[in-house]
């Protein structure tokens, strides 16, 4: 699936027009995720689909779901903006940044330096790189270039042998641990566990998908794990406000 998601990319990226850049404010992602309250901070994900599982929210209201993310202790947003595979929008990224005062995280497939230079227009606050899907080489490049541009970075890992692939070059401050199998699509929270003794003291982990339960949580924060970033088990529920809450143990 990976692969096809990449195909599909560079051929958008062939016809991208660039947009004008948003008047918007921007947050720090990592100052967010870094707050010392002793619990576990959350970055809710607004998700219309994905194709594992298809149609999740219906109807979808982006904006209304980032400010009830916000009323519920959201640390911060991620917001979809694959269009073809997560039937998302760089619109959707760009409308919730005027309308909520938290971080937004760009969730795409960025492989060339245009996404780059697209996501910091969009009024982006960070973006993410998967391992999985570049060379350490470009990924380190790319990472560079998000930075010069003022946005943070999300480096996101689903196995030991990528991880210590991208180290021997750099030490991305936030890393994320996907606990999705990228072929299977299954997921499991030992992933996190697999990772997390392997990532620098300094970096910041995120543990990425498979979160539904207050225990996943105190799971993941277990193994070194300070945010979590959530999507479907909350896109699932007719009151995000309160799932989330519930998810915080609130």
């Amino acid at each position: 699936m990976l692969n096809n998601i990449l195909s599909t990319k560079k051929d958008e990226i062939s016809r991208l027009t660039m947009p004008e850049t948003a008047d918007v404010p921007h947050y720090s992602l990592q100052h967010a995720l870094a707050e010392k309250s002793g619990t576990i901070q959350v970055i809710a994900e607004v998700k219309k689909a994905s194709p594992s599982k298809g149609l999740i929210r219906s109807p979808f209201h982006p904006v209304q779901i980032a400010k009830s993310y916000q009323s519920g202790g959201a640390a911060a947003l991620s917001v979809l903006t694959d269009e073809t595979y997560f039937q998302g929008s760089r619109d959707y990224l760009t409308d919730v940044k005027k309308e909520v005062g938290l971080p937004v995280l760009r969730k795409d497939f960025i492989i060339e330096e245009v996404q780059v230079e697209e996501s910091s227009r969009i009024g982006a606050d960070a973006l993410l790189l998967i391992a999985a899907a570049l060379e350490p080489e470009k990924l380190h490049y790319l990472y560079q270039s998000a930075v010069q541009r003022g946005l943070e970075v999300l480096v996101e890992f689903h196995s030991v042998r990528e991880l210590e692939e991208v180290l021997r070059l750099f030490e991305p401050s936030l890393i994320g641990i996907n606990n999705r199998d990228l072929d299977t699509f299954k997921t499991s929270l030992q992933v996190t566990h697999n990772l997390s003794g392997h990532v620098p003291p300094q970096s910041l982990i995120v543990s990425e998908s498979g979160i539904h339960t207050p225990a996943d949580i105190d799971y993941v924060q277990n193994e070194g794990a300070k945010a979590v970033l959530v999507g479907e088990s909350l896109m699932r529920q007719e009151n995000v406000e309160q799932a989330l809450k519930k998810l915080k143990g609130a």
